[in-house]
């Protein structure tokens, strides 16, 4: 998918930067889960990156918008690793 088709959802674009900087993942075993990596600089370059994704078509979103869904979907993610696997890994075996 090109990034030009990003510009018109925010939702998307910020999911887009935030993944491609590498300040969250989505478990390679459950794919519902998205982890935070808890690099700040990754974090602050994905509000760089996605601020240039929806300026590129010409949409304008307020700044306090976008800086509100990069919160929302950081603290939506879990920290550091997917409590699913973490259950699974810690859990006894029979």
């Amino acid at each position: 998918m090109s990034v030009n088709s990003y510009a018109d959802n925010l939702d998307s674009a910020v999911r887009y930067a935030l993944e491609t900087t590498r300040a969250t993942a989505v478990c390679p075993f459950h794919s519902d889960v998205t982890i935070r990596v808890g690099d700040d600089a990754a974090e602050n370059y994905a509000y760089a990156r996605a601020r240039k994704i929806i300026k590129s078509d010409g949409t304008m979103w307020k700044r306090e918008v976008l800086m509100e869904e990069i919160k929302r979907q950081l603290v939506d993610a879990t920290d550091g690793e997917c409590p699913q696997c973490a259950y699974l890994r810690d859990s006894p075996r029979p």
